[in-house]
């Protein structure tokens, strides 16, 4: 254990049962073990590790420390977002002053607990207009997206509007394509999403429903999960 300026030392591990891609909040014990006050830089984070200590996701997401004097202790509500895909994780707790040092790096002992990510659960919800319809294999590619942890799962359209009424040229980047696409540009149209989760309207791409990409939460475009879509007056895809 160090006894420099800044150290720290964990209590009882928490409970978890981590969700891939999903929240969950750890109740994690903290102790001050340097010689010199937390201030407002003092955080406790964590890393997703496998485990042989590699790192998956370092910087976890930052909760700030209780202001500490040394020798004082604290508990703290730490919101841990599960990594993707589910499977064999180690998750440490740790302490980072911003800008400066992980406590890690500085000789404090992470809090290193061995966890199995399950997958995500909930249902799925799509509110998809009247003139749209899931290809085969949409909801099966939906739903395993869903389970590696994505929030929202958004697809490809298959435009159905004959000769009469050809493809939008705003569907243009939603064309069915070979498999998921991280970082898509477009808004999402049309996108499966698991309960609790509110996106930002946008407007219709092509008269279709059309959302930003949340910022916090996991997602996705796979365009393999085909939409079929037909002009509104037309008939139905066939």
């Amino acid at each position: 254990m160090s006894n420099g300026p800044l150290a720290v030392r964990f209590g009882a591990p928490p409970s978890l049962a981590p969700e891939a891609g999903a929240l969950e909040i750890a109740t994690v014990e903290v102790e001050n073990m340097g010689i010199v006050a937390w201030r407002e830089e003092i955080a406790v984070a964590y890393h997703w590790l496998d485990r042989r200590d590699n790192p998956i996701v370092w910087d976890g997401r930052r909760t700030p420390a209780p202001p500490l004097a040394p020798g004082e202790r604290a508990t703290v509500e730490v919101l841990v977002r599960a990594p993707i895909p589910p499977g064999a994780y180690r998750l440490a707790f740790d302490a980072v002053a911003e800008h400066r040092a992980w406590f890690s790096e500085l000789g404090s002992e992470m809090q290193a607990l061995d966890l199995d990510v399950a997958p995500r659960t909930g249902e799925p919800h799509a509110d998809l207009p009247p003139n749209v319809e899931p290809a085969p294999g949409w909801e099966e590619h939906v739903r395993r997206a869903h389970a590696d942890g994505y929030g929202i799962v958004a697809g490809s359209i298959a435009w159905h509007g004959g000769p009469l009424h050809p493809r939008p040229r705003a569907l243009a980047p939603y064309a069915p394509g070979p498999g998921r696409v991280p970082g898509f540009g477009g808004p999402l149209v049309c996108p499966s999403v698991l309960p609790g989760i509110e996106l930002e309207r946008l407007d219709d791409v092509a008269g279709l429903p059309a959302f930003a990409a949340p910022r916090d939460e996991p997602w996705i475009y796979d365009g393999r999960a085909v939409l079929r879509a037909r002009p509104r007056s037309g008939r139905r895809p066939t």
